[in-house]
Protein backbone atom coordinates (compact mmCIF):
# COMPACT_ATOMS: atom_id res chain seq x y z
CA UNK A 1 0.00 0.00 0.00
CA UNK A 2 1.18 3.55 -1.32
CA UNK A 3 -0.07 6.49 0.28
CA UNK A 4 -0.14 9.56 -2.11
CA UNK A 5 1.15 12.92 -1.28
CA UNK A 6 1.51 15.11 -4.27
CA UNK A 7 4.50 17.51 -3.94
CA UNK A 8 3.79 20.91 -2.55
CA UNK A 9 -0.08 19.60 -1.14
CA UNK A 10 0.11 20.24 2.40
CA UNK A 11 -0.54 17.05 4.29
CA UNK A 12 -3.78 15.34 4.82
CA UNK A 13 -5.23 15.48 8.73
CA UNK A 14 -7.19 12.42 9.55
CA UNK A 15 -7.24 10.66 6.32
CA UNK A 16 -4.87 10.37 2.99
CA UNK A 17 -5.09 12.33 -0.04
CA UNK A 18 -4.92 8.66 -2.31
CA UNK A 19 -3.69 4.76 -1.76
CA UNK A 20 -2.66 2.73 -4.39
CA UNK A 21 -2.84 -0.54 -3.59
CA UNK A 22 -3.27 -3.82 -4.92
CA UNK A 23 -4.44 -7.41 -3.43
CA UNK A 24 -7.85 -8.99 -2.82
CA UNK A 25 -10.40 -6.45 -2.23
CA UNK A 26 -12.73 -7.09 0.72
CA UNK A 27 -16.10 -4.10 0.92
CA UNK A 28 -17.98 -3.34 3.82
CA UNK A 29 -21.27 -2.27 4.07
CA UNK A 30 -22.31 1.01 5.38
CA UNK A 31 -22.45 0.03 9.40
CA UNK A 32 -24.38 2.40 12.10
CA UNK A 33 -23.65 2.66 15.60
CA UNK A 34 -25.97 -0.36 16.96
CA UNK A 35 -24.65 -3.75 17.85
CA UNK A 36 -24.16 -7.37 16.55
CA UNK A 37 -28.07 -7.50 17.50
CA UNK A 38 -29.22 -4.47 16.10
CA UNK A 39 -29.69 -2.50 19.68
CA UNK A 40 -28.64 1.07 19.69
CA UNK A 41 -26.90 1.68 22.75
CA UNK A 42 -26.45 5.77 22.19
CA UNK A 43 -27.94 8.06 20.49
CA UNK A 44 -24.04 10.05 21.25
CA UNK A 45 -22.82 11.14 17.82
CA UNK A 46 -19.12 9.86 18.51
CA UNK A 47 -20.72 7.08 20.62
CA UNK A 48 -22.34 5.89 17.58
CA UNK A 49 -19.26 6.36 15.12
CA UNK A 50 -17.66 4.23 17.91
CA UNK A 51 -19.87 1.00 17.89
CA UNK A 52 -20.07 1.59 13.40
CA UNK A 53 -15.83 1.50 13.65
CA UNK A 54 -16.33 -1.56 15.93
CA UNK A 55 -18.57 -3.85 13.50
CA UNK A 56 -16.37 -2.56 10.58
CA UNK A 57 -13.30 -4.18 12.52
CA UNK A 58 -15.46 -7.23 13.08
CA UNK A 59 -16.29 -7.55 9.51
CA UNK A 60 -13.04 -7.12 8.21
CA UNK A 61 -12.16 -9.99 10.61
CA UNK A 62 -14.15 -12.69 8.96
CA UNK A 63 -12.02 -12.15 5.79
CA UNK A 64 -8.95 -11.99 8.16
CA UNK A 65 -8.13 -8.34 7.45
CA UNK A 66 -7.97 -5.67 9.64
CA UNK A 67 -8.37 -1.40 10.02
CA UNK A 68 -4.77 -1.42 8.64
CA UNK A 69 -6.12 -2.74 5.02
CA UNK A 70 -8.63 0.21 4.96
CA UNK A 71 -7.96 2.29 1.45
CA UNK A 72 -11.48 4.08 1.44
CA UNK A 73 -14.06 5.54 4.03
CA UNK A 74 -17.34 6.76 2.84
CA UNK A 75 -18.88 8.55 5.94
CA UNK A 76 -22.63 9.29 5.76
CA UNK A 77 -24.14 11.60 8.41
CA UNK A 78 -27.35 13.27 9.11
CA UNK A 79 -25.92 16.68 10.12
CA UNK A 80 -22.35 18.13 9.71
CA UNK A 81 -22.48 20.44 12.21
CA UNK A 82 -23.11 17.86 14.76
CA UNK A 83 -20.07 15.51 13.10
CA UNK A 84 -17.69 18.79 13.02
CA UNK A 85 -18.22 19.62 16.79
CA UNK A 86 -17.66 15.70 17.57
CA UNK A 87 -14.21 16.13 15.55
CA UNK A 88 -12.06 15.75 19.16
CA UNK A 89 -14.23 12.47 20.33
CA UNK A 90 -14.44 11.28 16.97
CA UNK A 91 -10.83 11.53 16.74
CA UNK A 92 -10.41 9.63 19.61
CA UNK A 93 -12.90 6.71 19.52
CA UNK A 94 -11.19 6.04 15.71
CA UNK A 95 -7.82 6.15 17.05
CA UNK A 96 -9.36 3.78 19.67
CA UNK A 97 -10.81 1.19 17.48
CA UNK A 98 -8.95 1.98 13.72
CA UNK A 99 -5.55 3.24 15.47
CA UNK A 100 -3.46 5.85 13.25
CA UNK A 101 -4.26 4.31 9.92
CA UNK A 102 -6.01 7.19 7.63
CA UNK A 103 -7.22 6.07 4.27
CA UNK A 104 -9.27 7.78 1.76
CA UNK A 105 -11.71 9.82 2.93
CA UNK A 106 -15.12 11.29 2.45
CA UNK A 107 -18.12 12.85 4.75
CA UNK A 108 -21.50 13.65 3.03
CA UNK A 109 -24.26 15.01 4.47
CA UNK A 110 -27.68 13.19 3.57
CA UNK A 111 -31.43 13.90 4.76
CA UNK A 112 -32.01 10.77 6.11
CA UNK A 113 -30.54 6.92 7.06
CA UNK A 114 -32.59 4.21 6.49
CA UNK A 115 -32.40 3.27 10.56
CA UNK A 116 -34.38 6.04 12.16
CA UNK A 117 -32.33 6.04 15.39
CA UNK A 118 -28.90 6.60 13.49
CA UNK A 119 -27.15 9.56 13.34
CA UNK A 120 -23.84 8.29 11.26
CA UNK A 121 -23.11 5.41 8.59
CA UNK A 122 -20.24 4.08 7.95
CA UNK A 123 -18.91 2.26 4.69
CA UNK A 124 -15.34 0.71 3.85
CA UNK A 125 -13.20 -0.73 0.79
CA UNK A 126 -9.94 -2.75 1.95
CA UNK A 127 -7.67 -3.93 0.09
CA UNK A 128 -5.40 -7.14 1.63
CA UNK A 129 -1.83 -7.63 0.05
CA UNK A 130 -1.48 -10.70 -1.82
Amino acid sequence: MDFLQPPGWPRARGYSNGISARGRTVCVSGMVGWDAQCVFHSDDFAGQVRQALQNIVEVLAEANAGPQHIVRMTWYVLDKKEYVDAYPAIGDAYRDVIGRHYPTMSAVQVAGLIEDRARVEIEVTAIVDD
